[in-house]
């Protein structure tokens, strides 16, 4: 009999396993196809300057202002995370997002001066983007009991999303290709695709009760502030720097690669895929490596951004496009090695009730530093390039010390203690 019960418990095991690991694959296709939705639009702003007549900075606001509306509301959608649900927010914005592809695309075909309705149409992706992706990193952590599960699958999280910057610009560039306003359309296209994913794949975890109050949800963030503010700040930077560097140097890439170099189209987007793939590769080993050790996750981290830091420097010191590639794709194994570090400490740190607002603010830091990054650099790039590398390292030597004296693992190891968050 006890036999039995033990056979019949690894089964019941295995088949949770197995339901589980097809749940984080539907979960993964929510940043890789947000970071689709965004990124493969990078390569082909210059051809949009041509088309619709804009100037480059205009250009990167169609990247900018996507990212602006995410911000302001993501810790919004953290807070409805955490009292309804995470898949009662995730659904409906995953519409809003396709709807928005839908417009910018619209208006780009029928209207003669489509920027505006294009800025619109970003907007509304924008308003999409900010309940869908941010809600990942906690929905990770509700289905997960384990915290080295957490991490491995944070790590998966986080590949997805790189492997999306990787796929972006020649997706981006080979859509193009056919019509120049096609990747608008692409991305209901794979909003479907995800919600479908979600809607077959995604169980609400048992267990599992959100009804958090707005009184409890402010009590409780003063809590974990008034606490923890230090680190918690520290991680919240770092994720802004982090973005504005890689979105940045992608933005200046893909302008010097069609400008200076000759490069456009499909070839450009491959040659923009390197340095990705790299940062691609990085978050997955990362997350392989860091399981459940907070040690861990501070000293990559740390490392991470030192190796960005003396990569962006050395850019001072050749601009041949070998050289350049190289010292890109270095950095972007830095960034790489962070991300999922970074992820895996807010969500083996923050009681699970509160996890998807505090979540939610370190994914609006992110999206600030993408907002940040393009247009910031689009002004420098129009004097010395040494100004922008400047700023670059500056930035990731601020990232480097936050990551070494902030975060201290000994003192996070223990999640925080909240009191019950249901009233």
């Amino acid at each position: 009999m006890e036999l039995l019960n033990k056979q019949d418990s690894h089964h019941i095991h295995g088949e949770e396993k197995k339901a589980n690991k097809w749940s984080i694959i539907a979960i993964a296709s929510i940043p890789l196809i947000m970071t689709l939705g965004n990124s493969m639009l990078i390569p082909i702003l210059p051809l949009m300057e041509k088309q619709l007549h804009i100037s480059k900075l205009q250009s990167s606001l169609i990247i900018t202002v996507y990212s602006i509306v995410a911000i302001f509301l993501i810790p919004i959608a953290g807070f409805l995370s955490d009292k309804f649900g995470r898949k009662i927010v995730i659904i409906p914005s995953l519409i809003i997002a396709g709807l928005g592809g839908v417009l910018s695309g619209w208006a780009s075909w029928q209207f003669d001066s489509a920027f505006t309705w294009i800025i619109i149409g970003r907007i509304l992706q924008g308003i999409g983007a900010a309940g869908a992706f941010p809600i990942v990193i906690p929905l990770v952590g509700d289905i997960y009991k384990k915290e080295e599960d957490v991490s491995s699958s944070l790590g998966i999280i986080e590949t997805a999303n790189t492997f999306g910057k990787v796929l972006s610009p020649i997706l981006g560039a080979l859509i193009a290709g056919v019509i120049w306003f096609l990747p608008f359309f692409a991305i209901p296209v794979f909003c479907i695709i995800s919600f479908l994913l979600i809607m077959v794949f995604v169980r609400k975890p048992k267990n599992d009760v959100h009804q958090l109050s707005f009184g409890r949800f402010v009590k409780n963030t003063k809590e974990i502030f008034s606490e923890h503010w230090k680190w918690l700040l520290a991680v919240f930077i770092i994720g802004a720097i982090i973005m504005f560097i890689l979105f940045g140097l992608l933005f200046y890439l893909s302008s010097i690669l069609e400008d200076k170099y000759g490069y456009d189209g499909v070839k450009k987007g491959f040659l923009l895929a390197i340095p990705l793939a790299a940062l691609c590769i990085a978050s997955f080993v990362a997350g392989k490596i860091i399981k459940d050790s907070l040690k861990k996750m501070k000293w990559i981290t740390f490392s991470g951004m030192v190796l960005t830091g003396l990569s962006v420097a050395a850019i001072m010191f050749s601009d041949r496009f070998i050289y350049l590639i190289i010292v890109i794709l270095l950095c972007g194994i830095g960034i790489g090695a962070s991300l999922p570090c970074l992820d895996a400490i807010l969500t083996q740190s923050i009681d699970k009730e509160m996890r998807g607002t505090i979540t939610s603010i370190f994914s609006a830091m992110r999206f600030a530093g993408v907002a940040a990054g393009p247009p910031i650099i689009a002004l420098l790039m129009k004097g010395k390039n040494s100004d922008m590398i400047i700023l670059l390292t500056i930035l990731s030597v601020i990232a480097s010390l936050l990551a070494f004296k902030a975060i201290k693992p000994e003192r996070e190891k223990k999640a925080i203690d909240m009191d019950p968050v249901l009233d």
